[in-house]
């Protein structure tokens, strides 16, 4: 075999860049025997990094916040990623199904994981040496699926026996369904190309009707994916229908087809992008105009989802018209199959096909985001406590010629759902699934990206990812690379309680602790205090009834308190599914979620 020699020319093009890297080049391999030989060119040596989880890690840059503008000023060639293809396997596979590597430039960008890139682009900036991403991501996937059988203490033939029983659970729903709907295997709404369900005079008089933007599953239609068709009505003056206008839908879940008075105005695939389609004034008229929307679903929620004013027609002159609400809704084909939503849940066969095949690639680390599948109840979240540092040891121990203690960092689940009005006893799963994960900092090199400040509220994928990437690059600079790097907000370390007053002290504060939103202040910001429910501060008394609580800032500890308990005994911050953010560090990241109980 010939040893690596270097590609003749010039070096690859970098930009934006220090001096130092136009001393990289790639890599011409040759190896020789028998006779023959291979040559393998554009080799880099450098440092690989494993990004996995499900869709918030599989986000693509081009659907997130900047993302269109970092992947058109992307150009380094030196930033690369491997897409693992989406797949399973009753049995551990020895090769992938597919892929290749590609540059982080403007062609390839977008399409690379959002929260990989930004992360990735970081230690570009940082460290003098190429970076690798290998993107092994699912969106919807269970933690159980990317665990081993002999992780999960399962019998070596776990995957064939999950695949047998989620076969068995599809027959069994597809029998129901049928029962209640009929064998609907044609969808009747097209027609040779034509949408009969599109037309304007249609009579819908037998259809139902279904809440948008919500779920169909969430709405009766429980277990279906398949095609289904929603129609509504918005009446406009003449000089409204002359105008055009624009039709914004919000995200739908899968793919789309939709029509204005029969009019195809657009078509969609992908359940995470937003709908905006330009409706000509030659497709609409004077008085009642119908909009007609094909969707089709493979797999988990079916249907229009995100906030209500994501649903609206913006006609030319300026005005809006809302379209949630109730929207005709029939149900034209039944489409269940083994790639549907819940195939990701099966435990083991993920692992088999998408991670197992990699396990003799040399690594430098592995960055996780995923858990929204597995905090859908509290006992569920409990029970990821185990389930991620198992994760974390078992691949470390099954990824065979890197460090049996490689860097293993991951995203806490971000704020999501509704304000709370009153503090409820738990919490709530997310809550509990973001104690989960801090737990598992009790092993060696590792560490946890907080970002209940950089969530979306009505939005379970968030699109400002770049943030999330630069927390998680923080912490490999300062883990794998050394460098002596703020890598936490303010974590709890202590609490003493005087009278009815509790004051909480905090590690990791930097120079100090900083308020914000309207969390009190005694030392640069005055000395009041917050509205209690907006302070992220709750505590209770032996009766272990929760209330918000007031908050100051003293320097590096706050001082809590609320005249409904005299006597406290416990102290929660930002222990809610949705908790406002009030408390950095002096470096800008957020204090990590705590309570003081165990209740």
């Amino acid at each position: 075999m010939a040893g690596p020699q270097r590609q003749q020319g010039g070096p690859l093009p970098v930009t934006g860049y220090p001096n130092w890297l136009s001393a990289l080049r790639a890599y011409l391999l040759t190896v020789a025997a028998g006779g023959r030989e291979l040559a393998v060119r554009n080799l880099l040596v450098g440092d690989v990094w494993v990004a996995s989880g499900q869709s918030n890690m599989e986000w693509r840059l081009a659907d997130a916040t900047g993302g269109p503008e970092a992947a058109t000023a992307a150009g380094d060639s030196l930033l690369r990623e491997f897409k693992v293809p989406i797949s399973w396997a009753d049995r551990p596979a020895q090769d992938l199904t597919g892929g290749s590597w590609a540059p982080a430039d403007r062609q390839h960008a977008g399409a690379m994981s959002a929260v990989a890139y930004f992360f990735a682009r970081e230690l570009r900036e940082t460290q003098r040496v190429p970076i690798g991403i290998v993107n092994t991501t699912w969106g919807g996937s269970a933690i159980e699926t990317w665990l081993s059988a002999t992780s999960q203490n399962l019998p070596a033939d776990a995957g064939a026996r999950g695949f047998a029983a989620e076969r068995a659970r599809l027959d069994s729903v597809r029998s129901v369904l049928v029962a209640r709907f009929g064998d609907l295997r044609k969808d009747p709404g097209m027609v040779d190309g034509a949408a009969p369900w599109a037309a304007v005079e249609l009579d819908t008089a037998g259809w139902g009707r279904l809440r948008a933007p919500a779920p169909w599953e969430s709405q009766g239609y429980e277990g279906v994916d398949g095609v289904a068709w929603y129609r509504t009505v918005v009446n406009l003056s003449a000089e409204e229908a002359a105008q055009g206008a624009r039709l914004a839908l919000g995200a739908i879940d899968d793919n789309d087809v939709t029509w204005v008075n029969g009019v195809e105005v657009g078509r969609t695939s992908g359940y995470n992008l937003p709908r905006r389609y330009a409706v000509p004034a030659s497709a609409l008229r004077a008085g009642r105009n119908v909009i007609a929307v094909r969707v089709a679903d493979y797999g988990g929620g079916g249907g229009f989802h995100g906030s209500a004013d994501s649903l609206r027609l913006e006609l030319g002159g300026g005005s809006v018209r809302p379209l949630s609400g109730t929207w005709h809704f029939r149900l034209a084909e039944l489409g269940l199959q083994m790639d549907g939503q819940r195939t990701n849940k099966v435990p083991v066969i993920t692992w088999n096909a998408m991670v197992h095949p990699l396990l003799g690639f040399p690594i430098k680390g592995v960055i996780w985001y995923q858990g929204e599948s597995n905090a859908n109840d509290e006992q569920q979240a409990s029970r990821y406590r185990d389930q991620l540092r198992t994760l974390v040891t078992s691949w470390r121990r099954e990824w065979r010629g890197s460090s049996p203690t490689f860097p293993f960092f991951w995203v806490q689940l971000p704020n999501l759902g509704p304000t709370e009005t009153t503090p409820s006893p738990s919490g709530g799963s997310w809550a509990v699934h973001r104690e989960a994960t801090t737990a598992a900092l009790a092993l060696p090199n590792t560490g946890q990206a907080v970002t209940i400040d950089v969530g979306d509220p009505t939005d379970i994928h968030p699109r400002d990812k770049a943030p999330v990437g630069r927390r998680l690059a923080l912490l490999a600079r300062r883990v794998a690379y050394g460098e002596k790097v703020a890598t936490s907000g303010p974590t709890y370390q202590s609490h003493t309680i005087e009278g009815n007053r509790v004051t909480v002290r905090f590690d990791d504060v930097g120079t100090g602790l900083v308020a914000r939103g309207s969390i009190g202040a005694n030392a640069g910001g005055g000395a009041g205090a917050a509205a209690p429910a907006t302070t992220g501060f709750a505590i209770a008394g032996d009766d272990r009834r929760w209330v918000w609580a007031n908050a100051r800032v003293e320097r590096d500890r706050v001082v809590v308190w609320s005249d409904e308990v005299p006597s406290p005994v416990a102290v929660r911050y930002a222990w809610q599914g949705n908790p406002p953010a009030t408390l950095f560090g002096s470096d800008g990241l957020p204090a990590a979620p705590f309570r003081t109980d165990t209740w």
